[in-house]
């Protein structure tokens, strides 16, 4: 396991993996760790929320949440994080596109992606992680995010970019004092936030299938945004659509109905194409079997798997993670003696 010494911040957060951690003088906000529970394929991070606030939010500078704002691992999130590089040198890989860090440059990574910093050098800005409940009174800026975390955004000018920084600054400093009120007023400066990412320009294609209708179509975006929570969760991407349904306490009939009028897609179309990019994910970032593979993505046995990525991407899944860099060890069965 990599280990990383926990270190305070200026606005009192602390970025960490398991340790305990000194007293602050300031109200201890959230944190980053490791998901504490069965090991998953690719590590993920979660947000320990202060006894003392409750409040699963937290602000600072790079240097000031420490190794883990710029990990060279992929990993997941079950939170938002919203990265602002105002300078330094990297490539950020967010479900395998890579992005040559042009600052300033936004970032947003949502719950159930994977994402790692390559080459980081210098990096300086500001860091948001904010949980899901946290937004549950501003379903508006929810979807925003849930919208934005598939591109990379520049501001449109250096005005611009000068008023993302002042938002951020003073975000950081009212965390910091987590005076009465201070819940209300993160929400206000998150939703001026959000709105500057949407006036932003972004860079790069907007890979995920429902990021512009999304913003058209009322409760059908609910719902297909709650779906496509669902479908970030590796654990569930082998259960059926009737399970997603219930899950979200609508009927198959109300599912298949409002999630194509929300993304053009059924729900069985995105569960496919949910499947197929965590199996990109696991070919092209661990050392997993497509035996082990084939297991975690619910499929009867490895062969009816190779089958199924062959259909929907066109290649092997050996062939895949030769093209992705990745080595298979020799040691253990041929991801290819199944195709």
């Amino acid at each position: 396991m990599r280990q990383y010494v926990p270190r305070p911040t200026a606005s009192g957060c602390r970025d960490r993996l398991e340790w305990p951690l000194s007293p602050s003088p300031h109200p201890a906000p959230a944190r980053r760790r490791t998901d504490p529970g069965p090991p998953p394929a690719l590590p993920r991070h979660v947000l320990d929320v202060p006894a003392s606030d409750g409040l699963p939010f937290a602000v600072g500078s790079f240097a000031e949440f420490g190794p883990l704002s710029r990990a060279d691992f992929p990993h997941r999130h079950t939170f938002y994080e919203l990265s602002y590089v105002t300078h330094g040198r990297a490539t950020h890989v967010v479900d395998l596109v890579a992005y040559a860090v042009q600052p300033p440059q936004l970032f947003l990574v949502t719950p159930g992606q994977v994402h790692h910093w390559r080459d980081a050098d210098d990096l300086r800005g500001h860091i948001v992680l904010c949980a899901p409940e946290f937004l549950l009174a501003d379903p508006s800026d929810r979807d925003a995010l849930h919208r934005s975390g598939h591109r990379s955004w520049h501001p449109r000018d250096a005005a611009h970019a000068t008023r993302i920084r002042s938002v951020l600054e003073r975000m950081a400093e009212e965390r910091r004092r987590a005076e009465p009120g201070c819940r209300g007023v993160l929400r206000a400066y998150l939703h001026i936030l959000v709105v500057e990412v949407g006036r932003s320009t972004p860079a790069g294609p907007a890979e995920h299938p429902s990021s512009d209708a999304l913003a058209h179509v009322g409760r059908a975006a609910t719902v297909a945004r709650r779906f496509d929570e669902l479908l970030a969760d590796p654990a569930l991407l082998g259960e059926p659509t009737q399970a997603y349904a219930r899950r979200l306490g609508v009927s198959v009939r109300h599912l298949n109905e409002t999630v194509p009028r929300a993304t053009g897609a059924t729900p069985a179309q995105l569960i496919r194409r949910a499947r197929v990019l965590e199996a990109k994910r696991l070919l092209a970032q661990t050392d997993l079997t497509v035996a082990r593979i084939a297991a975690r993505l619910g499929f009867a046995d490895a062969p009816y798997f190779c089958r199924f990525f062959r259909r929907e991407v066109g290649d092997t899944p050996g062939g895949f993670r030769r093209h992705s860099g990745k080595h298979h060890d020799p040691g253990t069965d041929h991801i290819d003696d199944y195709g």
